[in-house]
């Protein structure tokens, strides 16, 4: 069988994606992976195929873009989603959208006769009376009554319904009929969760596909340095805001709280690029790295609340201070509270450090309960049809 999956986002989207590839190519099947140009080692790294969609994420910034210019850039991403998804899923059998934002793929599936699938990595990125929507453009909704969600997600549609024009006349060009609910018509009536079920559990009403978390099996070894590092002292805390373009103050403020409790820091620079405010010995600052061989050998994780991070922490069984930017990074912070395995915050202030590192027992409980084979249940369930 031939399978492409497709995503738009930054690599809290494309590392799961590529695990369920990895786990698709084991089973004897071609696939076919389409993201943004900045994963496109990543995916071909594992023998998976890859085309490139959307501008390079690294260096694109939202706060950069004119409010003017919004309407024209989602038009221009739509196209663009169409025309690459639509050349990359000639001949293909089933076409996965993982993640937000996806505004062609199902359409590309119905043209091609395919199965199609949305996957989402968070359950509250699905509508549910349970619990609040995602943050979008600087507004953090609140979880409250199932009256007031839901009122909360009616507001929210229209921000799905904005290139509605747009993908209706590439519809139009592929012999498709026109959509009205842009965001029922990405989610499907069947969407699947691909997230841990003691970590982030869909909350219902009704009963989703649910596979567990989409992880890779990292191998990469840690480097002569951080392992001479890890070995020449106790466990230090991690601090990284992975694909944010976070403030390089919250990471000296964090190696100072580290600091003032007797730590030593791990900081991944990230695409935020921080940098250490002094070359101390008891600090080391890292580039891309094995997430899941550094976390179980530190005390513990500081990071942005994305669903990857979040989930490869809690199986690490580390507690951990959430630090969420936006969109479903409040929600898992919300979580990692609810379990009692770390702390949501601001800030990595001595505080909060110290009530985080109080609660290792926990963290290191949940850690044996978080299942790590979720993109291996979702290819066979994709075998299955």
């Amino acid at each position: 069988m031939l399978f492409l999956v497709s995503t738009i986002g930054s690599r809290g989207e494309a590392q799961p994606v590529t695990a369920l590839a990895v786990q698709l190519k084991a089973l004897g099947n071609d696939v076919h992976v389409v993201a943004p140009p900045d994963f496109e080692e990543l995916v071909t790294s594992n023998g998976v195929g890859f085309t490139p969609v959307g501008p390079m994420l690294r260096t694109f910034r939202s706060a950069d873009v004119k409010p003017g210019d919004l309407a024209r850039l989602a038009e221009e991403s739509v196209r663009e989603q169409f025309r690459v998804i639509g050349e990359a899923a000639r001949g293909a059998d089933v076409l996965v959208a993982g993640g937000a934002l996806q505004h062609a793929t199902r359409s590309v599936a119905e043209s091609v006769n395919a199965h199609y699938v949305y996957a989402s990595f968070c359950a509250n990125t699905l509508p549910s009376p349970n619990h609040a929507p995602p943050a979008m453009l600087g507004r953090v909704p609140v979880n409250g009554t199932p009256e007031e969600n839901l009122r909360q997600w009616e507001q929210q549609r229209p921000l799905f319904g904005h290139a509605r024009e747009t993908i209706n006349a590439e519809r139009a060009e592929l012999g498709l009929y026109p959509v009205d609910d842009v965001r029922d018509h990405i989610f499907s009536d069947a969407p699947w969760l691909a997230a841990d079920p003691v970590l982030g559990p869909w909350p219902g009403p009704g009963e989703l596909v649910t596979t567990g978390a989409w992880l890779m099996d990292d191998q990469r070894p840690l480097s002569k340095e951080l392992e001479a590092f890890l070995d020449d002292g106790e466990p230090p805390v991690y601090f990284g805001l992975g694909s944010m373009h976070g403030a390089h103050d919250a990471a000296h403020q964090a190696v100072e709280s580290a600091r003032k409790l007797g730590k030593r820091v791990v900081l991944q620079q990230g695409w935020a690029g921080l940098q250490l405010a002094d070359d101390a010995p008891d600090c080391i600052a890292i580039g891309e790295v094995n997430q899941q061989a550094l976390f179980r050998r530190v005390a513990a994780i500081a990071h942005h609340g994305g669903a990857g991070t979040t989930t490869t922490a809690a199986a690490a069984g580390r507690p951990q201070i959430v630090l969420p930017h936006m969109y479903d990074q409040y929600y898992w912070g919300n979580q990692v509270e609810r379990l009692g395995i770390g702390r949501s915050s601001t800030a990595v202030t001595t505080e909060v450090l110290a009530e985080v590192l109080d609660l290792a027992d926990e963290a290191a409980e949940v850690g044996t309960r978080v299942r790590t084979d979720g993109a291996a249940v979702a290819a066979e369930l994709l075998m299955k049809g």
